[in-house]
């Protein structure tokens, strides 16, 4: 036989009985503050979390760095220590390796040493966020690239390293030779927080010599001490655009619909490549003048320059009608679409080859709001955009002469 219930009919009732209208909000109200306090928790538990793994990956940085210098002063105790000094590594890579298990490869070990000579006038500590890189501190008289035909001098010592930073990061930034351009690379990476991919991509692609291809020595000291600082238009421009991420089929084939279609699919990648500070905003934007309407490919904002970008996409070369059209596109926006507060709006073409005739000969060579750069398809290799930005500067510079003897 069923067990009978010993609770009353009456108890049964009440047990079944909806809530009253002040128990059913109070209970609301109790299931509100319990997803409110959960969030709270799970914040405090986030940050918690996340100040651990930094604090682990400070750690580490600075026992790597420590290690280096004791492989170094090691190697450098006389003659015979520097002529076997690949088999004492591996003698000690084996060591470590029994008691501390991976991590401590005889490759691993070469890569603490080198890690310590690229550093070796950094103190040994973690450096609080806000700081250290100034003018002062970097006193470099000197640049990064061959083509500039600069020689690097040693600033003075910059304190510490990166609490933003992992080792992989400082891994990755130990690959750039000249002093100056790592000092960029690490600044930026603190500051955007990239991940070490883009780090990686940014390096490859020669972002430091791009943006100062068209700046004078003081030019390259604030990019070397203080990063990427946008003032003026002029400072968000890069030459060349490299989209390689776009995958973009042969010139032949490709139509400037489909590059614009490509960017949309790749945005995130593009505003990357386009620099710090842009939104996108819209495609194919229609600015109407009397009975005609004309169509702005792209529309970004950059919200540190407070200004509008208007980008026209030319698969073939620049030429005087792109620079005029984009004039017009420019006037026009400002007219019909920026509000107080807006700075004047620039104009980007950005075209497949550069003719250096139109560029001096136009507007662009006198108005600093609009510009022409080229764009690649594919991730040059480094001596491929060395070339490019030697021609780029020489063309510059004969420009400039001629200006001079007219």
């Amino acid at each position: 036989m069923p067990k009978r219930s010993s609770r009353s009919p009456a108890a049964v009732a009440r047990k079944r009985a909806p809530l009253s209208a002040p128990a059913a909000e109070m209970s609301a109200d109790i299931s509100v503050s319990i997803a409110g306090l959960f969030d709270r928790i799970a914040a405090i538990l986030e940050r918690a979390q996340a100040s651990v793994v930094r604090s682990v990956n400070n750690e580490m940085v600075l026992a790597y760095w420590h290690i280096g210098r004791e492989i170094v002063h090691l190697l450098q105790g006389g003659d015979d220590r520097a002529k076997y000094g690949k088999g004492l590594i591996n003698e000690l890579s084996a060591r470590l390796m029994k008691r501390y298990g991976k991590g401590f490869s005889g490759t691993s070990l070469r890569y603490f040493r080198a890690f310590y000579q690229v550093y070796a006038d950094r103190a040994p500590e973690i450096r609080h966020i806000g700081g250290e890189f100034s003018a002062a501190q970097i006193r470099h008289t000197a640049g990064v690239l061959e083509d500039l035909s600069l020689a690097v001098e040693k600033g003075e010592p910059v304190s510490g390293f990166s609490p933003m930073l992992s080792w992989s990061h400082y891994r990755t930034l130990m690959k750039v030779a000249s002093r100056p351009e790592r000092l960029f690379y690490e600044i930026e990476a603190e500051k955007e927080g990239w991940t070490v991919g883009t780090l990686e991509r940014q390096i490859h692609s020669l972002l430091f010599a791009r943006l100062l291809k068209s700046r004078n020595k003081a030019g390259m000291m604030e990019l070397a001490s203080r990063g990427q600082i946008l003032q003026s238009p002029v400072d968000s421009i890069r030459d060349p655009y490299v989209l390689d991420f776009l995958n973009l089929p042969d010139d032949r084939l490709l139509h400037e619909s489909d590059l614009e279609a490509a960017i949309i699919d790749q945005l995130q990648a593009f505003l990357l490549e386009l620099g710090k500070g842009f939104a996108f905003v819209a495609r194919q934007k229609r600015l109407s003048f009397e009975d005609s309407h004309l169509y702005v490919d792209l529309v970004f904002y950059n919200t540190i320059l407070k200004c509008f970008m208007l980008i026209d996409l030319k698969i073939g070369k620049l030429t005087h009608q792109d620079v005029g059209q984009m004039d017009g596109y420019v006037r026009l926006f400002d007219d019909q679409w920026t509000t107080e507060g807006d700075n004047p709006t620039v104009g980007l073409i950005l075209c497949a080859e550069k003719n250096e005739a139109v560029a001096r000969y136009s507007v662009l060579s006198e108005n600093r709001q609009i510009f022409a750069a080229k764009y690649v398809k594919y991730l040059p290799t480094e001596e491929e955009l060395r070339q490019e930005l030697q021609r780029e500067r020489r063309l510059i510079e004969e420009g400039s002469a001629a200006e001079e003897n007219r």
